[in-house]
């Protein structure tokens, strides 16, 4: 989408969907420029604390060279960042679920993303939109170079090797969490069966489980127990249609059934046709 080159000084460049239009140069001396389309985020759907509908800032057209600490130090000069995320595409937010370390989640595709920036203020995301396309801001600058070329390939190699003591820490973290998860998830379904255990009347006590969770209003021994009843009528139809000339009979019976069925249903459209006061022929 073209942008509209005529602009007055100091006042942001808007384009049709909303999105306000920043520049950014990698250093100071660049002789092009490049643009991001920032908008607020409101998509309603998303109902989650990680993107607050009234401080959440999209990004659009992320190139490359800038991860997320470039991005918080751009844009941080609009106000206090909470956290940011970039993505591939956009999409709706990661649930609530422990997250694994980085030596585990595959590496983000190398191209142009997008971002969530969210501030700890609605006010940041006012200035970023209020901010003129004439003022671009520098990725790369004296006190935060960022690295290209040999460097930034040795740089990346580099992060990539990981220590054994690093990963061993890194899987300890992760195996303690799952461990005190199931722990918590075995003492709340302890807790469960004892409060629907029946009482000495045979009742038992039906409790609203947790928000997003499916209720359970049966005991372990309530089910069996329905299970037990249901296998007992089938042994009782069993046992009807035990002789032979008793299926032939109840098999007579359904016929006769269907068919008493079949002329009350004749009956009723003969009726309806004679009710019909619209006639074509």
């Amino acid at each position: 989408m073209a942008v509209p080159k005529k602009q007055h000084a100091n006042q942001p460049c808007v384009i049709p969907g909303g999105f306000t239009v920043i520049d950014i140069q990698f250093t100071q001396n660049s002789p092009a420029a490049h643009q991001l389309l920032v908008k607020e985020h409101k998509v309603r759907v998303e109902k989650t604390a990680s993107r607050p509908l009234d401080r959440t800032l999209f990004v659009l057209n992320i190139p490359p060279y800038c991860t997320e600490e470039i991005i918080t130090r751009l844009f941080s000069r609009f106000g206090d960042i909470e956290s940011v995320e970039l993505k591939d595409k956009p999409s709706n937010p990661e649930p609530a679920e422990p997250k694994l370390s980085k030596h585990f989640t595959p590496k983000q595709k190398q191209g142009f993303s997008v971002g969530y920036i969210v501030y700890k203020k609605p006010s940041g995301v006012t200035t970023a939109k209020a901010h003129p396309q004439d003022v671009p801001l520098i990725v790369s600058t004296e006190e935060n170079p960022v690295k290209t070329g040999l460097q930034k390939w040795i740089h990346q190699y580099s992060r990539s090797l990981v220590s054994p003591d690093t990963l061993q820490q890194a899987v300890d973290s992760f195996m303690n969490d799952y461990d005190q998860r199931k722990e918590e998830e075995a003492e709340r379904k302890k807790k469960e069966a004892e409060e629907q255990e029946e009482d000495e009347e045979g009742w038992v006590k039906v409790t609203k489980g947790a928000k997003g969770t499916k209720a359970r209003p049966h005991s372990e021994a309530a089910d069996k127990r329905a299970l037990e009843k249901e296998g007992k009528k089938t042994k009782r139809k069993e046992l009807i249609n035990f002789y032979s000339w008793q299926h032939r009979q109840s098999q007579r019976d359904h016929i006769a059934e269907l068919r008493k069925k079949f002329e009350e249903d004749k009956q009723k459209i003969a009726l309806l046709r004679a009710q019909r006061k619209f006639r074509p022929y």
